[in-house]
């Protein structure tokens, strides 16, 4: 049963006279029990997205301005300001990059951990702290009966991202958005960070989805992944489909970047040039620039989305692997 749906989704930076589109033409589903994946570079508009479903875009210069996002059957963009509030946070639920800059520095992190459920839930301020307590022992924070007094600062990188889960958690939400989780993490902790929120989903049946620049971290977590480049889904597959069948020159490039452990090499493949700034106008497909496959087309004419399997689809004008 489909979760979330997201069909065509723009958004837009107003800037002066002027607006910037940033997200173009977005639509991703999200079924019960999944997790979806989005990959790519800094920049390339998977944040945006996350906010714009979280409805976390007003009183910004950022704007929504043509798709539509239903949630358990709900048109959330049609929804008045306070009905759609009584869902962010309640069945569904962000983690927000860098803990360090995402929690209050002057609040105690039990005080922050206590404010979602005292927001949507009817429980007295006893019941509040005990259920903040069992959501800190429930992410593996150490000793919370201390650490709920605890300020963010006398906390680890790890122990504060345990704080935003138990945060998000507070409220059982039905979609989880763990927007670059592991950022400014070490591998271990990353590891610990990631198996931590699989054992949660497993336990409590929540959809993910996982943002990320990493396409190594998504496809150990991920059932499926979408691609995006300057503010498009270029791709879009079940993991075990793009990883046996990687179609898009950009997903490619993004994948010969990982290191090997089975050889040994002295410089990583890179993708050349960068990725094209909102001001900046790029005619036809916005990642021939860079592209090892453009041609002629490539540079005058769009792709459009086009489906290539019932779990594969991909906007190219020359797409790579077996179906070029």
């Amino acid at each position: 049963m489909v979760l979330l749906d997201v069909r065509e989704l723009d958004v837009c930076i107003v800037r002066g006279h002027g607006v910037l589109p940033a997200v173009q033409g977005v639509s991703l589903s999200v079924e019960e029990d999944e997790t979806l994946g989005i990959v790519g570079e800094s920049g390339c508009g998977k944040s945006l997205t996350a906010l714009a479903i979280m409805g976390l875009l007003e009183g910004s210069a950022v704007r929504i301005t043509g798709g539509s996002i239903h949630f358990q059957g709900q048109d959330l963009l049609a929804l008045p300001p306070g009905e759609r509030r009584r869902i962010m946070g309640n069945r569904m639920a962000m983690i927000f990059q860098e803990p360090m800059t995402s929690l209050n520095p002057v609040y105690r992190v039990g005080d922050q951990i206590k404010e979602a459920i005292l927001q949507h839930r009817s429980l007295s301020r006893k019941q509040v702290h005990q259920h903040a307590l069992d959501l800190m022992e429930r992410v593996h924070i150490p000793d919370p009966s201390r650490r709920i007094n605890s300020f963010p600062h006398q906390l680890s990188g790890g122990q504060r991202q345990r704080v935003m889960i138990a945060m998000a958690l507070a409220c059982d939400p039905k979609l989880l958005i763990a927007d670059e989780p592991t950022t400014a993490l070490d591998v271990t902790v990353q590891r610990d960070v990631l198996d931590l929120m699989c054992r949660l989903q497993n336990q409590t049946g929540m959809s993910i989805i996982l943002i990320s620049h990493d396409l190594g971290v998504i496809a150990e977590t991920c059932n499926r992944i979408a691609v995006m480049y300057r503010g498009r889904i270029v791709e879009q597959a079940s993991t075990s489909t793009l990883f046996s069948n990687m179609s898009h020159p950009y997903t490619l490039g993004l994948l010969g970047s990982i290191p090997s452990i089975d050889r040994d090499v002295e410089w990583l493949d890179a993708i050349p040039g960068r990725m094209p700034t909102l001001e900046e106008a790029v005619p036809g497909c916005p990642f021939h620039p860079r592209c090892f496959a453009a041609k002629a087309e490539c540079r005058t004419k769009d792709p459009g989305a086009a489906v290539l399997a019932p779990t594969h689809s991909l906007r190219c004008h020359y797409p790579q692997g077996s179906l070029s």
